[in-house]
């Protein structure tokens, strides 16, 4: 399994790999009626884009070993050793998604819409003009859907690729650079960087159902579709739990391996 997910994953892969087991399955039907009663708990305002999206960060209650209910995390399944987990956050998007907020500008909804808010996962904007920084060097991205939902129903989209873009283009940005790397200002070379993912890389939507778990490179332009007229999903919405263990530091996350 490890040797098929560095496959994937790597410099010579596609930057995703998805796969599906029984052990992945029931961790995933422990979390849903947990992450559901955390969802239905949770105040109006926790949901943004005009009530369509549930950012849910650090929202579902596992242990930091990924148990949860009881059940044990499938770290074997999914290939990668056992680290410290944070809480899971939980993106739950209700059909309607995108909806316009005053969250945001028209523009950024306009990226939302047309370019499913194509982003790095890493990056924080820092300052009133907004600089990316990286500020959270994560080792990996691992989603596990918790509910049923439409392949319409908001998926997540990778461009295929894009690691290998963006990781060249980071490691420039960085060749030289000493002291507190989390300080560099980044943004030139990641928007340049993305809009060559844009012109080069393919645009692929992955739906999820329970018992699958998608993993992104961490350097991989990913994003979250419209939702389709006609698509259906389970109540609260369609429910994702995501992981994204942080590496010591940015250094490991710009020339780390794979």
């Amino acid at each position: 399994m490890l040797e098929e997910l560095s496959e994937a994953l790597g410099a010579a892969g596609r930057g995703w790999h998805r796969l599906q087991t029984g052990a992945i399955a029931a961790w995933s039907a422990a979390a849903e009626p947990l992450a559901r009663h955390v969802v239905d708990a949770s105040p109006a305002a926790d949901w943004r884009c005009g009530g369509t999206w549930f950012v849910g960060l650090d929202a579902l209650p596992n242990a930091a070993d990924g148990t949860i209910g009881g059940v044990e995390f499938p770290w074997k399944d999914i290939g990668f050793k056992s680290v410290p987990l944070h809480l899971a956050q939980l993106s739950v998007i209700r059909g309607g998604y995108p909806r316009r907020d005053d969250r945001e500008d028209e523009k950024a909804f306009r990226f939302r819409v047309l370019r499913d808010a194509a982003h790095l996962d890493g990056l924080l904007p820092i300052g009133p003009e907004k600089r990316r920084m990286v500020r959270e060097p994560h080792g990996w991205i691992l989603g596990l859907p918790l509910n049923r939902a439409d392949a319409g129903a908001s998926p997540l989209v990778v461009w295929e690729g894009s690691h290998r873009v963006m990781g060249a283009a980071l490691r420039d940005a960085f060749s030289g650079q000493s002291g507190d790397l989390e300080n560099v200002d980044i943004t030139g070379a990641y928007q340049a960087a993305r809009k060559q993912v844009f012109d080069l890389c393919p645009r692929v939507e992955l739906p999820g159902k329970p018992g699958e778990a998608v993993i992104l490179h961490r350097h991989m332009i990913h994003g979250v579709a419209p939702w389709a007229e006609g698509a259906e999903a389970e109540a609260p919405g369609r429910m994702v739990a995501y992981f994204r263990p942080m590496l010591p530091s940015v250094a490991d996350w710009v020339w780390g391996g794979g």
